[in-house]
């Protein structure tokens, strides 16, 4: 199998509020002391380098939560742990999420010393009155200031929008889309509002609220405007809602979507890891509490041996995310034939050489294309479970 790439994720899961949309696992805490996490985070890096020291490290990823909380010591430690446990690509990217609220030019620049080399802000958008119903502490101008301190920091700067929000139409998404592209960025995350179960947005929707959320037609039609406006803009998408300029694709997120391997630390976190030719799903203690107490008396992590069907269905979930689409083996295409076949008949997929992936039209509708891909697939009992 080729080396597809090793990445570590940390989960930081605190934030100054919840969003309503936000399904992550996140949580706010009055105080936190952060010496006392950034020991268990240490703790637990070196457990997984016991593991994995032989592997080298090609990007590190600080998700949250909001880890744009962190003391700038706090990431100089745990960075500095993770240098000494692995060895490092030369072009290593080490990412970490920032919210506006929580941007401050003299902590971007300890970031930066610490050895954070790219910056994810989540501005979400640029309108006051939409910031206000996503449940977003910052305005439209202090989002686009915090982008402009982490554009003087940081070489490698990307930035977050969500559309089809309430009562949004397409000239109103299409200007607020060009702002965004008048900055020039060199990445963009543009995701679709969707309502999850168990979010403040879920149970809003479930009791009748959220008006004026966009019908199928219209999230189509903004979906169309913003892979056009992007293109001309020389971002196009790379995967389903990411778009970069040339060689500026976030390599943490592309291991996900390629199958490599990562390490994932912190509540909730997940990861997953061959370990003497085997593949394991690896997930942490959610409660912070909890995770914080398990990782003080052994370990925070549970793990389940992942079984060929499942990884099998797992590259074609995360693969057929990328533009590019994913490999298929000969076996693999007696086994999904004819739902391949007919996938490709209402002209939402092709098969070019060896390579499956979505056309123009499938890419919005990924989940069906994987709902109907998978349809009628026999169960797999050949699932082992262990716990660490």
């Amino acid at each position: 199998m080729p080396d597809l790439g090793f990445g570590l994720y940390i989960h930081w899961p605190f934030c100054q509020a919840k969003c309503p949309y936000c399904d992550f696992n996140s949580h706010v805490w009055a105080k936190i002391d952060q010496d006392s996490w950034t020991s268990a985070y240490l703790k637990e890096l070196d457990r997984v380098a016991e593991e994995t020291s032989d592997r080298v490290l090609r990007s590190v990823f600080f998700g949250g939560g909001t880890p744009s909380l962190m003391d700038g010591r706090t990431v100089d430690r745990i960075l500095d742990r993770v240098q000494r446990n692995w060895r490092f690509e030369n072009d290593v990217e080490i990412t970490l999420e920032a919210n506006p609220t929580s941007v401050e030019a003299s902590r971007f620049s300890a970031y930066r010393s610490a050895g954070v080399n790219r910056v994810s802000l989540g501005l979400q958008a640029l309108d006051d009155t939409d910031l206000r119903r996503l449940g977003r502490l910052h305005t439209a101008r202090e989002g686009l200031d915090a982008l402009n301190i982490a554009r003087s920091v940081f070489d490698r700067v990307s930035f977050d929008l969500i559309y089809a929000r309430q009562d949004q139409d397409i000239e109103m998404w299409s200007a607020e889309l060009a702002r965004a592209l008048d900055f020039q960025p060199m990445h963009l995350s543009l995701y679709q509002l969707t309502i999850e179960p168990g979010t403040a947005f879920g149970d809003r929707f479930a009791r009748g609220g959220l008006r004026g959320l966009p019908d199928e037609d219209l999230g189509a039609d903004l979906w169309d405007v913003t892979q056009g406006m992007t293109e001309r803009a020389g971002l196009p998408a790379y995967e389903v809602s990411n778009h970069a300029r040339p060689r500026q694709e976030s390599r943490h997120n592309l291991i996900y979507w390629m199958g490599g391997d990562y390490a994932g630390i912190g509540p909730g976190a997940h990861g997953r890891l061959t370990l003497d030719g085997q593949r394991w799903s690896t997930e942490a203690q959610k409660s912070p509490q909890a995770w914080l107490s398990a990782v003080d008396q052994a370990s925070a992590e549970t793990r389940v041996a992942l079984s060929e069907s499942e990884m099998c269905q797992e590259r074609f979930l995360m693969g057929l995310r990328l533009v590019e689409g994913i490999e298929i083996t000969p076996r693999e295409t007696d086994i999904f034939s004819n739902n391949i076949n007919y996938l490709k008949e209402i002209g939402l997929i092709e098969k070019v050489n060896d390579r499956l992936r979505l056309t123009p039209a499938g890419r919005p509708l990924l989940n069906a294309v994987l709902s109907r891909l998978f349809a009628d697939q026999p169960p797999d009992n050949s699932l082992s479970k262990s716990s660490s």
